[in-house]
């Protein structure tokens, strides 16, 4: 196929690569003249995900009506934060029927819409899927093991992106749910900048062991509530994705959630990592999500705290541990 990829970062490289396995046709858009130029240059992002090295038959532009044209599918590579405005210039270019492949993580703040819902709403004419799951870009460039699930409401659609995108090292699942592969993909997220910061802090194994269940927990609560199936959340855009974000050397929120809980602000943090934490972008949708579907989300309330407020990790962590005692699992006697 002619697959058009919008973005040029980590996620949008390591898939070109993975899609040239497949060989299909490949042309990277990028808005940034620079970043353009260097892969153009070098066919590789020497400073977002060096070491892989891109075909000389991948083309690279910043013009995104050329880019687009001819293509016969869309990947939404760039970071969540960005979606909307990409989604924006694309809608011209889009044919009637075109399938969007979305691969970012978020919710929009202002919305509280999930990247597929701000696509929908930008590109009305437009075909949707979404792809998800653990799948660090700094992995998948390098063609090692991965699974991912991919969500469409359509199962040819879903099919015909499993086709698209599948290889003897990148296996990718069908599902019909959106709303639970959007939602795991970034909440999780936010439940990372939690591991994180207990890392910094200086907390074990442990306490990460039980961010990350009782993570999935929160995540499930409001997941369902929204619509989402709760076997989503035992999946790989659920726990699997919440465990490699949580613990992985790759992780964005991870690093940025040490830094943080060692006693950096968050925009040092980010800065510091010197990549999109999408985490940061989707805690206060996340907290605004939980009052509005009125779900107890106390890791979530407390990561906004410690962001946002200026409140001391420490304390947030001894408020998590001082709970009011309850069940685990309230429907057990």
């Amino acid at each position: 196929m002619n697959i058009c990829v919008l973005g040029a970062g980590s996620w949008g490289i390591a898939l070109t690569k993975l899609l040239t396995v497949n060989e299909h046709k490949l042309t990277v858009w990028s808005v940034d003249p620079e970043e353009i130029q260097m892969l153009k240059t070098n066919c590789e992002h020497k400073t977002k995900l060096p070491g892989v090295i891109l075909p000389g038959s991948v083309e690279f532009t910043t013009d995104i009506k050329d880019a687009m044209e001819g293509a016969e599918l869309f990947v939404m590579a760039v970071p969540s934060p960005f979606v909307r405005v990409v989604a924006e210039k694309a809608a011209p270019y889009v044919p009637e029927g075109g399938l969007v492949v979305s691969v970012a993580k978020g919710i929009e703040e202002s919305t509280l819409f999930r990247m597929s819902e701000i696509i929908k709403e930008c590109i009305p004419q437009c075909k949707i899927a979404v792809l998800s799951g653990p799948s660090h870009a700094e992995e998948v460039g390098k063609l090692m093991p991965t699974t991912v699930v991919v969500g469409s409401e359509d199962k040819e659609i879903a099919k015909l992106v499993q086709d698209v995108f599948m290889t003897d090292f990148f296996r990718v699942y069908t599902s019909p749910d959106i709303i639970g592969i959007e939602l795991g993909g970034a909440l999780k997220n936010v439940i990372a900048l939690a591991a994180g910061i207990a890392d910094g802090l200086g907390c074990g194994d442990n306490a990460k062991a039980a961010l990350i269940t009782r993570g999935i927990v929160e995540i499930q609560a409001l997941g369902t509530k929204m619509g989402g199936h709760a076997e989503t959340f035992s999946g790989l855009s659920g726990i699997g994705d919440l465990i490699v974000t949580c613990a992985s050397v790759h992780s964005r929120n991870r690093r940025a959630g040490i830094l943080i809980g060692q006693g950096m602000k968050y925009a040092d943090a980010m800065n510091e990592v010197k990549m999109v934490v999408e985490g940061v972008y989707s805690a206060k949708a996340a907290k605004a999500l939980a009052d509005k579907y009125e779900v107890d989300m106390p890791i979530v309330e407390m990561v906004n705290r410690i962001l946002f407020e200026d409140y001391p990790a420490s304390e947030a962590l001894h408020g998590l541990l001082n709970r009011d005692r309850k069940k685990e699992v309230s429907n057990l006697s």
